[in-house]
């Protein structure tokens, strides 16, 4: 049998939310071949119908996943979609929200120097290698977190904006509540952490995603940089530094413009891609892929 398009299934799942809103907000529901009488659990039946008919066979293997359609929220696809899971780098994304949202309210500007502590420099895994008192904008720091993934400039961020990592996690966790992720708790502010308590869902990812690239659409003139340069400057002297963006997706699928990849030993391979075509912005979220190429292509397989 032929997979149907996610576009198919777009259009049948906004027309089954469109029955229910309709029903909520009339007393009748005018939709062709349904009865005004009908009841609202009846209803949700039938919404419910048309999703599970129209949804997509995609043969993911990753253990969670969802696609998302940014605008309206609406859910297309979904795997084991509310588990709880290690979501490793992904959790930068409610980094940069934090960022974006600092900047927003004028408490810091794109301009502003960042001095990197010890601690920020301490940080192992992906990184820009920031030296103890290097100083770099906020804008270069939003390119080596979102690029780069760099646990260093997340770390130095988280800092400056809230004065100890510690403190801008609680306001991570605080954010996360008011977005309605339910499954989420985050103990870092970049996911290197490998506690058994800093999770979250594939549902989550996707909420958070959206309100980053909703509320912030220039997050996309970050995530959709393939490569460039920083200058470190230190005691040492200048020198260049290439950051080279971790979301291969950019180069396999042409409409892709972000998001936000992570990997662990303990997460495996996740994936927040977003992408936009024809006017429709969507959000794949891949979560413990057995492999770094899998996340790709099953991230793909959803936009598509």
């Amino acid at each position: 049998m032929k997979k149907k398009s996610i576009l198919f299934t777009l259009t049948a799942v906004l027309l089954a939310v469109a029955m229910l809103l309709s029903y909520e907000s009339s007393a009748f529901v005018r939709a062709e071949g349904l009865a005004d009488s009908r009841s609202s659990e009846e209803l949700r039946e039938t919404a419910a119908a048309i999703m599970a008919d129209t949804a997509p066979d995609l043969g993911i293997t990753a253990k969670a996943a969802i696609l998302m359609e940014a605008d309206t929220g609406t859910v297309i696809y979904e795997k084991n979609a509310t588990e709880r899971l290690s979501p490793a780098s992904i959790t930068k994304v409610m980094t940069l929200i934090l960022i974006f949202d600092a900047i927003e309210s004028g408490q810091i500007t794109l301009q502003d120097e960042v001095t990197t502590s010890a601690y920020a420099k301490s940080m192992g895994g992906s990184q820009v290698f920031l030296e103890e008192g290097e100083k770099q904008t906020v804008e270069t720091l939003i390119k080596c977190i979102v690029v780069a993934s760099g646990n260093d400039a997340s770390v130095a961020m988280a800092e400056y904006i809230c004065g100890s990592e510690a403190e801008f996690v609680n306001r991570m966790n605080e954010r996360a509540a008011g977005l309605g992720m339910t499954e989420t708790h985050f103990e870092d502010c970049c996911g290197l952490t490998e506690s058994a308590t800093h999770l979250t869902s594939a549902k989550d990812v996707a909420l958070m995603s959206r309100e980053l690239i909703t509320k912030y659409p220039q997050i996309h003139d970050y995530s959709s940089i393939w490569m460039e340069n920083i200058v470190h400057v230190t005691e040492k002297g200048s020198s260049e530094f290439g950051l080279a963006n971790t979301n291969k997706l950019l180069k396999q699928y042409e409409y892709c413009n972000g998001l936000k990849t992570g990997s662990t030993s303990i997460a495996k391979y996740c994936l927040s891609a977003t992408a936009t075509k024809d006017g429709i912005s969507l959000i794949a979220v891949v979560m413990a892929a057995p492999d770094y190429k899998v996340r790709f292509s099953e991230a793909k397989a959803m936009l598509t």
